[in-house]
């Protein structure tokens, strides 16, 4: 995690650290729950039923919200409390657009700079997903999710711009939303797509530092899981 977003809100990112207050584990728990779909874009948030759900209290779950609302994935109305914050296809576009001009930026900065300690943390994470993918049946979506951002977030690693990675990291939050919720599938799942072709082709670009091959392949890689999710979600309408 960036040291600006430390500077922000310190939260542990990983599936096996442990939050290290009541505030940490609600945002997690409630920002895990909206990403889902758990709690659905729109929803209304009621303070005096989720603390109990979340086993926090009412000042703990305002802060974790509030948080939220920082990450754009809760909306405040006024003195009406929180919602979940809505999905719409020109957002899912404004998030893929601002996505790739950004992270494509980044990785190749990051290709530009990364020293051994970068590369070895880019095959580390690429031969983590790589188990993930190579047994579709059997794997599990969360895992895929956390191996995926892990693969993302190490390809622009040695990018020096805190600012570019905490956006990112939020902007990665939106897109795991829209998949999650209009897809229900991992993108490893798609038939017809060979998304592990996808990131070897960004990997291997990438750690050859080919420069403009690895963005073209990212941004490629991107549009292409915007296009699925467009498509599924204009399918849901027509039916």
């Amino acid at each position: 995690m960036s040291s600006l977003k430390q500077r922000l809100y310190p939260l542990p990112e990983t599936a096996t650290a442990v939050p290290r207050t009541l505030v940490e584990r609600a945002y997690l728990s409630l920002r895990h729950d909206v990403v889902c779909g758990k709690l659905a874009p729109g929803e209304r948030l009621r303070v005096e039923h989720l603390k109990d759900q979340y086993e926090v209290g009412a000042g703990t779950l305002r802060e974790a919200l509030s948080l939220l609302m920082s990450d754009a994935l809760v909306t405040a109305e006024g003195q009406r409390g929180f919602r979940v914050a809505p999905i719409s296809l020109a957002d899912l576009e404004d998030v893929t657009n601002t996505r790739v001009m950004l992270e494509t930026e980044a990785l190749r900065q990051s290709i530009r700079h990364g020293d051994a300690h970068w590369e070895a943390a880019l095959v580390a994470s690429y031969d983590l997903l790589t188990q993930t993918e190579s047994d579709l049946a059997g794997s599990d979506p969360d895992l895929w999710e956390r191996r995926n951002k892990a693969f993302h977030e190490a390809l622009i690693g040695a990018c020096d711009s805190a600012w570019a990675k905490y956006i990112l990291d939020i902007l990665y939050r939106h897109a795991e939303r829209y998949r999650t919720i209009n897809w229900k599938l991992t993108a490893a799942h798609v038939s017809g797509r060979d998304v592990h072709r996808e990131h070897e082709d960004i990997f291997r670009a990438a750690i050859n530092r080919q420069e403009a091959r690895a963005a073209l392949a990212l941004e490629a890689h991107v549009r292409l899981t915007h296009d699925v999710v467009k498509r599924q979600t204009q399918q849901k309408a027509e039916n």
